[in-house]
């Protein structure tokens, strides 16, 4: 006759389910992405020891989307870095009458951290998002299907092609970007503080040193597999329909943003311990 009560739970329980549900949530797309890796490695072994059954013919046409498509925007966005870099570390330096050094801040910054870290965030949001529409739509639509109905593997014929042509372009897009930052750098520092295009040059040319190019190089190889690897995950992860692929999509760019930074942190450290 008495209905008993509802109880409410109280704010503290509510955002508590709320945190717990999110680590749960981060903690099954990290075992998703890992248990991804694992397989393509699997399947890149046989692919290597079968590679008619791989689909290694469209990885020209990927490696043209992903890496030539995008050298305007990365040539854009590295310059203006460089350009503000320089704006913004001449102000403090020209206070100590040291703004040759205005060099040393854009050419290390570019090679070590900003050049491979922006060309990676600008290849997660425009080729990481497309990898993942691509294999989520053919998800849904059951193409995917389809492929093992005809004895094609998925992964060796949809991801492998991908993580390969974003391996090969993202280290010659960093070194476009390097090249553009220094650039954007020098245009700067020959506007607003009167340093010579040739006095910059041997400025950078003395900073410089071999090891800050290829840990910018390995940086980049290691972004691009991460890229790849979480947008193809994400896509083969799809369930539903449209609207399903559009949350994928976005939770391509979120997650690859995010590792991103700490796989830049990680290697940061790696290579500070090993060039000591």
């Amino acid at each position: 006759l008495f209905p008993t009560p509802v109880r409410t739970p109280e704010p503290s329980q509510g955002l508590v389910r709320r945190i717990g549900a999110g680590t749960y949530a981060a903690g099954q797309s990290l075992a998703g992405i890992v248990a991804f890796f694992g397989e393509a490695l699997v399947e890149l072994g046989g692919a290597l020891r079968r590679p008619r059954t791989a689909n290694w013919g469209s990885t020209i046409g990927l490696a043209e989307r992903a890496g030539a498509d995008a050298v305007p925007i990365v040539l854009i966005i590295n310059f203006l870095v460089g350009l503000v870099m320089a704006h913004h570390s001449a102000a403090k330096l020209s206070e100590y009458g040291a703004t040759i050094y205005v060099t040393d801040v854009v050419v290390l910054s570019m090679t070590r951290e900003l050049g491979p870290l922006m060309t990676a965030i600008i290849l997660a949001g425009r080729s990481g998002a497309a990898f993942t529409a691509e294999i989520a739509t053919m998800k849904v639509s059951e193409e995917i299907d389809a492929l093992r109905t005809m004895g094609f593997g998925p992964v060796r014929h949809l991801a492998l092609p991908r993580i390969f042509a974003l391996l090969f372009v993202t280290p010659l897009l960093v070194l476009v970007a390097d090249i553009i930052g220094c650039a954007g750098g020098m245009f700067m520092a020959a506007l607003n503080l009167g340093i010579t295009p040739e006095a910059y040059f041997n400025e950078a040319k003395r900073a410089l040193k071999p090891s800050d190019f290829w840990t910018g190089l390995v940086k980049s190889a290691v972004f691009a597999v991460a890229i790849a690897i979480i947008a193809c995950e994400r896509g083969f992860a799809t369930r539903g329909g449209a609207a399903e692929v559009g949350a994928k999509t976005t939770s391509t760019v979120v997650t690859c943003l995010f590792a991103l930074v700490v796989l830049d942190a990680a290697l940061t450290i790696f290579f500070l311990v090993l060039l000591r």
